[in-house]
């Protein structure tokens, strides 16, 4: 294959960081080089790194690269067409990113939180000079997810998506649900294996999750990242026999990430689920990610793949400077804006937690066995109907009709201070997919 020339009219890279994310995008430059050269029409070139480690680059990439130990070099360097952002955190990484855009570069970064925290001052930065942001790797790495949701369905009205987008607690509830683990049992095996951090509470929490919805949620109905709206459950209080119990009901486990449209508004939240165990997303196991899409026109599309791991989101980033790339045939910056909208959008109005509507699995512990009629007395106050109901002499297990978020926490929460129930009830919302 003849490779466009090295040098002339080439895109120049400034990556900073060398680490998980920036050694994966040297490596997927430099390994793919002539593939990546002939879909661009031009040569990508990785001109010069800025890293705290500068010696640790320098043993690890040709010479030709110029290795530097002050990121504010590179961000003004002349030589530099586009700045790949791989150094991961909020603060540095903004400064880096902004003074990047000041100084008339492209940046491309998969750094979520960065976008989710300061999008809207990043994309209107760059939208003022001129130059462009990319983030498909910010999202289910090797999903190209934003580029389906800003171009392949641009024609479509997004009446809802729902994915599992944290391969962390993917694995640690894929664990418990196969193995019989508890939830300490299952984390502390994602930790031993690298698969999660040693403090692992951004991606058991949810915030993780939280972070890429919000992303997904502006490309899918505009007005900018609205991290502060999104209502965001973690995986800690699942529990062994909530798989046991939901498998019997037809069910099993995920958190998951949503965000749909309704008659009050934008529904935006991160929680664990139950979710039929014929649907698609009951498939996706381990550390992998899987995202449904629901357009008014396309119907419900299924998108998958890994959702971490180095070449993985190199392929993302470097299939962003690809496009960066393709554009200078038709001029910078590129005709696709970062959030998938030319005119700006107003602000969504977002409806209230408490008017989602759902049904419910409840996990109760009983001080009596013969607690049944109080319990669904306690339940009846509330205009809550029960679906499904079964019991031991220690625990009660039930499914409830779609019920307003509202009544059911104050619902469980009248159940909680019966004399025939030991604690706060066990609860999960059931989201019954399509797909």
């Amino acid at each position: 294959m003849q490779l466009p020339s090295p040098h002339r009219n080439a895109l120049r890279v400034g990556l900073l960081g060398f680490g998980v994310v920036g050694s994966g995008t040297h490596s997927v430059l430099t390994g793919n080089r002539a593939t990546i050269a002939a879909r661009a029409g031009r040569a990508i070139e990785l001109a010069m790194i800025a890293t705290r480690t500068p010696a640790r680059a320098r043993e690890a990439v040709s010479p030709e690269i110029e290795v530097l130990a002050d990121a504010r070099d590179l961000v003004q360097h002349p030589a530099v067409d586009v700045v790949v952002e791989a150094i991961g955190g909020t603060t540095a990484a903004r400064e880096h990113v902004l003074a990047a855009i000041a100084h008339g570069k492209h940046v491309v970064t998969a750094n979520k939180a960065l976008l989710a925290l300061h999008g809207d001052e990043i994309f209107g930065a760059a939208r003022e000079r001129g130059v462009s942001v990319h983030f498909e790797g910010a999202v289910a790495v090797s999903i190209p997810i934003v580029k389906a949701l800003r171009e392949g369905l641009a024609a479509n009205e997004i009446e809802w998506l729902a994915g599992i987008v944290n391969g962390t607690s993917n694995y640690v509830l894929t664990e418990m649900r196969d193995r019989g683990r508890s939830y300490e049992e299952a984390l502390a095996d994602a930790q031993a294996l690298g698969y999660a951090e040693a403090d692992p509470a951004l991606d058991v929490d949810g915030g993780d999750a939280a972070h890429k919805l919000a992303l997904l949620a502006a490309i899918a109905f505009g007005g900018g990242p609205r991290l502060g709206d999104i209502h965001v459950e973690g995986v800690r209080h699942v529990q062994a026999a909530d798989f046991k119990h939901a498998a019997r009901l037809g069910y099993t486990i995920k958190l998951l990430a949503v965000a749909r449209r309704s008659s009050r508004g934008l529904q935006l939240y991160v929680h664990p689920a139950l979710i039929p165990s014929n649907a698609l997303l009951a498939h996706v196991d381990g550390r992998m990610n899987a995202i449904l899409v629901n357009g008014n026109a396309s119907g419900v599309t299924m998108h998958y793949g890994a959702g971490a791991g180095s070449r993985e989101t190199a392929s993302a980033v470097v299939a962003d400077l690809v496009d960066l790339a393709r554009a200078r045939d038709s001029g910078f910056p590129p005709c696709v804006p970062p959030l998938g909208f030319h005119e700006q959008t107003g602000a969504q109005r977002i409806a209230p937690m408490a008017s989602l509507r759902l049904r419910h699995y409840l996990r109760i512990s009983l001080a009596t066995p013969s607690a049944a009629p109080e319990i669904l007395r306690a339940l009846a106050i509330h205009d809550i109907e029960v679906e499904k109901y079964t019991a031991s002499a220690s625990e009660a297990v039930l499914l409830t009709r779609p019920t307003e978020e509202g009544r059911m926490a104050a619902a469980v929460s009248a159940l909680a201070d019966l004399p025939s129930v030991r604690g706060v009830p066990a609860r999960l919302r059931v989201e019954d997919l399509v797909a």
